[in-house]
């Protein structure tokens, strides 16, 4: 897709960060945004920025978390009838790990963040891909993480859901290759948003976050213009691409540990390690 003017953009986890300069930047190209967050007082702020903004546009906004199917059905239903069937399916929403090693993360936290990650881009996906074949024309974008490409120690749970979407949005590509449907995969570096809001996570969000939200955007839609079907952009992500094609993965890991050991919590890691 080139054209953008008109069009039904859905863009979940829309209240900040990533999401909200989605919505800004759809509304600056005339779309007619359907926008979701779990956060009501950040996604009401989105709405006001764009109708600040691009007072023209028109916004469709629900609150409501990503992981739960009927919601999401719910959610396209009513885009459907308020602004039209979507034209674009941003699956943005996401939430960071427990920035633990594997040891002391509890299952349940693994079950809660797949369900937000991993299973909220399968809703998203698989709710509105009818409505964009339906439009005999669509994208849909999703996004990953360079700790998609790299395992990072700490992330074994924000890590696996990330190549989760990566692996899903492949193979997704391949089944709708011959279709009107362009998949992207978006992994981006460090950006800074307020998903790292835990006190774990500040040294490595004052080190690593510092990419606008603005500039991967704007990169982005750029890149679904283009055809590009992976998207990789931000602070450290062509490094992290490059060393996941071609450095080998026990150098690689050493590599990983020497980077990240000054930013990551190693509280839970015996003496020694």
């Amino acid at each position: 897709m080139k054209n953008f003017k008109d069009k039904v953009v859905v863009i979940t986890g829309a209240g900040s960060g990533m999401g909200r300069a989605y919505a800004l930047a759809f509304a600056a190209l005339g779309s007619r945004l359907a926008l979701n967050d779990y956060d009501n007082q950040g996604l009401a702020e989105t709405v006001k920025q764009v109708s600040q903004q691009s007072p023209a546009t028109r916004v469709h906004a629900q609150t409501f978390d990503v992981s739960k199917r009927a919601d999401m059905e719910l959610f396209a239903a009513d885009v459907k009838e308020a602004i039209g069937p979507a034209h674009v399916i941003i699956n943005n929403a996401g939430i960071e790990g427990a920035g633990k090693p594997v040891w002391a993360i509890p299952p349940q936290a693994y079950e809660r963040i797949f369900q937000i990650n991993f299973f909220g881009v399968l809703h998203g996906t698989q709710v509105f891909l009818p409505q964009l074949l339906e439009n005999g024309e669509g994208a849909i974008v999703n996004v990953s993480s360079i700790f998609g490409l790299i395992g990072t120690p700490n992330s074994t749970d924000y890590s696996a859901t990330k190549f989760a979407v990566r692996g899903f949005s492949e193979s997704l590509m391949v089944e709708l290759m011959d279709s009107p449907i362009s998949v992207h995969l978006v992994h981006p570096g460090g950006i800074a948003t307020n998903i790292a809001r835990a006190a774990h996570t500040k040294a490595f969000s004052d080190n690593y976050l510092t990419t606008s939200p603005e500039d991967i955007v704007r990169h982005v839609i750029k890149s679904i213009g283009k055809g590009r079907r992976r998207i990789v952009y931000g602070n450290g992500a062509l490094k992290a691409h490059l060393g996941a094609l071609f450095v080998p993965l026990k150098l690689l890991n050493r590599i990983i540990w020497q980077d990240m050991k000054s930013v990551i919590n190693v509280s839970d890691y015996p003496p020694g390690g």
